[in-house]
Parts: structure tokens; C-alpha cells; sequence
């Protein structure tokens, strides 16, 4: 049934970011060790987004990503309709996950964020960090190993956290839910469009990185 499939879609990514503004805000309260704040913010993400996918795949496809989800349409396998409700309700869920988030930690529901990321290190960090996403998601279902994104993608993700200067947005809607947020893992409004612009261009070229190595299963 579509409702459930919208409503994992909301609840994963929700949960996603609740995670990551609210282990951010947790490890800013416990130290000022930045890297201590880091490593943190990385685990604590990588382990609910396995969560999320191994729950949910089943019922929506664990897509939790506008860039994802684009893909996917421009791969046929979801059609432009749900792509658009999918990306939409994956935008509200980041947002209800930030405010969660916030309520949590007895924080204004929304405080949004004065953290400038801008600069070339940065599109570029988030260029590299969404195709290789993309790229782990799709080089694993053309060689028809779909299930295992569960594990997959943490470790492509927990892995860029530490090596891209942007610390791995890869995603639109959180990155729209983390603008909300003046914490360790926020980003100002302003810088959004940056982000955006790069992970979908990521988003294109690991679309291409996957079909080049692997070509798709034939079902």
C-alpha cells in the first residue's frame, strides 16, 4: 500500500535526522573535543541509517534521499509521481526530524543555524560524497545484490563523514532539515543552494560510475 511506503519514507528520514542533529547536540553538551564530536555525530548516524534500512526497505525502499529517489526514476524504477511525493515527504520528515530533535534537548523546536559552509572544498566534498553513495547504492543493485545497502551505505557514509571536508550531507532534504538546527551539525540557510547544486551533480555522476563498471541484472 502506498500509505505505508510514504510513511516509512517519513519516518526513516525523520529518525535520520533526528539522529544527526540530535547526536551532534549530545556530543557538543558532553566535550569540546571536535574530533571526539565528530566520531559521535559518525556513529550515531551510521547506526540508525542501518536501522532504517533494514526496517524499512521492505515497505518503501528505504530511499530517504531526494538525490536517491531521482535516480531511481531516472533508472525506471519508481515512476515521476512518486518520486516527486517521495522527495516532498522526505523534505517534511528531515524537518519534523530536526524539531524533534530539538525537543529533545529542551532546545527552541527551530533555531536556525549561522554555520556558513561554502567554498570549493565543499562542493566538491559533496559532489564526491553523493556519487559515491549513489555509486554504492546502484554498482550493488546492477549486480543484484540490492539487500545489502543496509550495511553498504553506512559504511560509505560513515567513511565520508572523515575524509570529505563537508562531512557527507549527500542528501537534500537533510541538508534542508540540518539548516534548522544552530548546532554541530547545522548548516545556514545561505549555504543550501551550494549543497543542493553539488549532490544532485554527484547524484548524475555516480548514476554513470555505476552503469560503466557494472551493467544492470537482467530480471
Amino acid at each position: 500500500m502506498r500509505l505505508r511506503a510514504y510513511l516509512a519514507e517519513f519516518l526513516g528520514t525523520g529518525l535520520i535526522t533526528a539522529t544527526v542533529v540530535g547526536s551532534g547536540i549530545m556530543a557538543q553538551t558532553l566535550t569540546r573535543d571536535v574530533l571526539l564530536q565528530l566520531f559521535v555525530n559518525t556513529f550515531a548516524t551510521v547506526m540508525a541509517l542501518a536501522l532504517a534500512i533494514w526496517l524499512l526497505a521492505p515497505v518503501s525502499g528505504a530511499y530517504f534521499n531526494p538525490a536517491v529517489v531521482f535516480i531511481a526514476f531516472l533508472r525506471k524504477k519508481e515512476s515521476l509521481v512518486t518520486a516527486v511525493t517521495f522527495s516532498v515527504i522526505q523534505i517534511v520528515g528531515a524537518v519534523g526530524g530536526a524539531i524533534l530533535a530539538h525537543a529533545l534537548f529542551s532546545r527552541a523546536l527551530i533555531d536556525p543555524s549561522t554555520h556558513v559552509r561554502d567554498g570549493s572544498a565543499l562542493f566538491i566534498s559533496e559532489i564526491v560524497a553523493t556519487a559515491g553513495l549513489i555509486a554504492t547504492i546502484f554498482i550493488a543493485s546492477n549486480q543484484g545484490r540490492g539487500e545489502h545497502a543496509f550495511w553498504l551505505v553506512p559504511l560509505w557514509i560513515g567513511s565520508a563523514y572523515v575524509f570529505t571536508s563537508s562531512t557527507s550531507f549527500a542528501n537534500p532534504a537533510i541538508t534542508l532539515g540540518r539548516s534548522l538546527t544552530d548546532s554541530f551539525s547545522g548548516i545556514a540557510i545561505a549555504s543550501v543552494p551550494l549543497f543542493i547544486v553539488a549532490q544532485f551533480i554527484g547524484a548524475l555522476l555516480g548514476h554513470v560510475i555505476a552503469n560503466l563498471l557494472v551493467k544492470p541484472v537482467q530480471k
